[in-house]
């Protein structure tokens, strides 16, 4: 009986567990909210108001899991320090899943905005990492050089009709394919030289000019990409181990407060009097 699990200690400690974080929690929100003055814009960075979050969350998780523990070792009732341990580890586990269940549901709020915050980043960062690369390249590259056909363009007759004709020949020559590019170039050397009513020879050295524009551009833009991808999954890793670390440390501490909260063996005795 002194082994015996007492799964009514252990739900007792995770409740007692998860509501000391809920406390914890808003406690750091309360406090991070009354750093901001947004009449003054006297605010602190995204940065360091993220890193004040993550301290928080990982002091509450730890604080929160040693009371759970010490709770589930003395409702246990067990005067042994290792069975108090075990029951303090296993109400840190079941407060776990508890939490991991309020990230993904509906009442995420209660528990704080740092908790949400953590689960948010490691589930999502990956993915966005992924995508970013295929997304980070608009039509952007092109929008310098049409402001530039449309200042070259003179203002005669018809001048919307002949500017729009040489933009669309253009951007067709930059972002077609290569089998249809040497075509689609003629056609818009063509289109400015009559849009501008300079020669064609003129005409395709800016077609020249703006290939290597736009290259440029695109190029810059996945740097770009590629640079955020890789902060992205930096930030995923970091997220990631930090996570485990703070899980790690609230086990601990629920061990250790499981063995804090053992009960001490009373012996009594009764003398009979005659």
């Amino acid at each position: 009986m002194i082994n015996q699990v007492s799964w009514g200690a252990i739900f007792a400690g995770a409740v007692i567990a998860v509501s000391a974080q809920v406390v914890l929690n808003m406690v750091g929100v309360g406090i991070g909210a009354a750093t901001l003055d947004p009449g003054t814009g006297d605010n602190p960075t995204a940065g360091a108001f993220g890193i004040g979050a993550g301290i928080w969350f990982a002091i509450s998780t730890i604080l929160a899991a040693l009371l759970g523990g010490v709770a589930a070792g003395r409702l246990s009732g067990k005067p042994k320090p290792s069975t108090a341990g075990w029951h303090g580890l296993t109400a840190w586990a079941v407060s776990t899943i508890f939490v991991i269940y309020l990230i993904g549901s509906s009442v995420t709020s209660l528990v704080g905005g740092a908790v949400g915050t953590v689960g948010n980043v490691v589930g999502g960062a990956a993915s966005t990492a992924g995508s970013v690369v295929g997304s980070a390249i608009p039509n952007d590259p092109f929008t310098a050089i049409e402001e530039r056909i449309r200042g070259s363009v003179p203002a005669d007759a018809d001048p919307e009709a002949a500017r729009d004709a040489a933009i669309a020949a253009v951007r067709t020559a930059l972002t077609g394919t290569e089998a249809e590019a040497e075509q689609a170039r003629r056609q818009a050397a063509q289109a400015l030289s009559q849009a501008q009513g300079i020669p064609v020879p003129e005409a395709q050295q800016q077609i020249e000019e703006y290939q290597a524009q736009y290259t440029e551009a695109v190029d810059t833009a996945q740097a770009a990409a590629t640079e955020a991808a890789d902060t992205a999954t930096k930030a995923a890793t970091r997220g990631a181990l930090l996570a485990a670390v703070v899980l790690i440390l609230g086990a601990l501490a629920g061990w250790f407060g499981g063995r804090m909260g053992v009960v001490e063996p009373v012996v009594t005795a009764r003398r009979r009097t005659i």
